[in-house]
């Protein structure tokens, strides 16, 4: 069953499914799995393991670290997924608000999101596994730019970025309208075609 998205809409999952999603992600990660030009194009059933982390904050990259509670929690679900039958063909990543908060993180991001994407390869013994990402169009700080430079400059094969700057902004300026969720979702079904 499919739920209408709309402004402000979140669910909580339990720890034993997907976590706390803000809904961005939730929508974002819908709009991708329902895309119509994706689906005829792909002729298969799409399917979403969630592990975003939602929240005031958000978090940053640094708790998603090889080894962390969160990196083990994305590997024990994408195996759960495995085991029920499915195959990981992609990884999405939207994340970053939270590293603007401190030049130090900012910084590092690059560095740091480099590491995890070829560490989640590794562990889930695929070394060309098709990473989405998303150039960030808000942010916790004032480091937003030196994280959107990191996130746009990231050359690894199979990585693309889709960029949500310009993309309409609810009234707390931090997380993206419905429509512009929807739009996202599109722009990233589209890039991620060639997969």
């Amino acid at each position: 069953m499919l739920l209408p998205l709309r402004d402000g809409f979140s669910i909580e999952v339990p720890a034993s499914g997907a976590g706390s999603m803000a809904s961005h992600y939730l929508s974002v990660g819908t709009t991708i799995v329902e895309s119509p030009r994706l689906l005829l194009n792909l002729g298969v059933l799409l399917g979403l393991v969630p592990c975003a982390v939602g929240g005031r904050l958000g978090t940053p990259i640094s708790e998603w670290e090889k080894g962390s509670f969160l990196y083990k929690q994305l590997l024990r679900r994408a195996k759960v997924a495995r085991r029920a039958g499915g195959s990981i063909r992609a990884l999405l990543w939207y994340q970053g608000e939270s590293d603007t908060v401190s030049e130090v993180d900012a910084n590092m991001y690059k560095r740091r999101l480099l590491k995890l994407f070829n560490n989640l390869r590794a562990d889930l013994k695929s070394p060309s596994l098709a990473i989405l990402e998303v150039a960030i169009a808000s942010a916790n700080g004032p480091y937003i730019e030196k994280v959107r430079k990191a996130q746009l400059g990231i050359k690894l094969k199979n990585v693309k970025c889709v960029d949500a700057k310009g993309l309409p902004l609810q009234q707390d300026q931090r997380h993206l309208t419905t429509s512009a969720q929807v739009r996202l979702g599109q722009m990233l079904a589209d890039v991620s075609l060639p997969f």
